[in-house]
C-alpha cells in the first residue's frame, strides 16, 4: 500500500510531540492540521501569570496598618519556598486530548501506581484518541508520587496525569 497513508500514522505519539516542539520553539498558540477527513487541533494555553503587589498597598484612613502587612509577607513568601521544595518533581502530561487508561485493559493490573520506579521508556498508560490507543512512556526516571487521573476520564492536551520524584 504505496499510495494509501493509514489514518494512525497522523496519530503517532511521536509525530505529535514533535508537533508540540515546533510550537513551543515558534511561539505558535494554536496548529490546526487536516488529512483527508481527520483533523488534527493542537492548542498551548499559557499558564496565567499572578503578580503581588511590589508594597503593600497605603493604609486606608483610620485603618489599621499592620493587618495588611501579616499576609502580604507570608503570601510573597510562599511562592519562593514552593520552587525549591517541587524541583525535583516532574510532572508527565498528556501529550493530547484523549481518554485516560491506567491498564491495557479492564482486567489487568495498572502500568504504573504510586511508589513503583519508573525509566524514561516505561509506559505510564494509555490515552485513547479517536480509537487510536496511544502509549505514553515516563520520558523520566523516578518514583511515582501520584497518579491525578482516574481511569476512563477524559483528558486535555497538556493536562498533568503524574507526579514522579526525580531523586529515586
Amino acid at each position: 500500500m504505496v499510495g494509501s497513508s493509514s489514518n494512525q500514522d497522523i496519530f503517532d505519539v511521536r509525530k505529535i510531540r514533535r508537533l508540540v516542539e515546533l510550537m513551543k520553539e515558534h511561539d505558535l498558540s494554536e496548529v490546526d492540521l487536516r488529512q483527508g477527513d481527520i483533523r488534527i487541533q493542537l492548542r498551548r494555553s499559557h499558564e496565567p501569570v499572578v503578580a503581588l503587589p511590589a508594597a503593600p498597598p497605603p493604609p486606608a484612613a483610620g485603618g489599621v496598618a499592620s493587618a495588611p502587612a501579616g499576609p502580604t509577607r507570608e503570601a510573597t513568601s510562599a511562592p519562593s519556598e514552593s520552587p525549591a521544595v517541587e524541583a525535583h518533581i516532574a510532572i508527565i502530561k498528556s501529550p493530547m486530548i484523549g481518554t485516560f487508561y491506567s491498564a491495557p485493559d479492564p482486567d489487568s493490573s495498572p502500568y504504573v501506581k504510586v511508589g513503583d520506579h519508573v525509566g524514561p521508556e516505561t509506559t505510564v498508560c494509555i490515552v485513547e484518541a479517536m480509537k487510536v490507543f496511544n502509549e505514553i512512556p515516563a520520558e523520566v526516571a523516578g518514583k511515582v508520587m501520584a497518579v491525578l487521573v482516574e481511569s476512563g476520564e477524559p483528558v486535555e492536551f497538556g493536562q498533568p496525569m503524574f507526579k514522579v520524584d526525580t531523586r529515586q
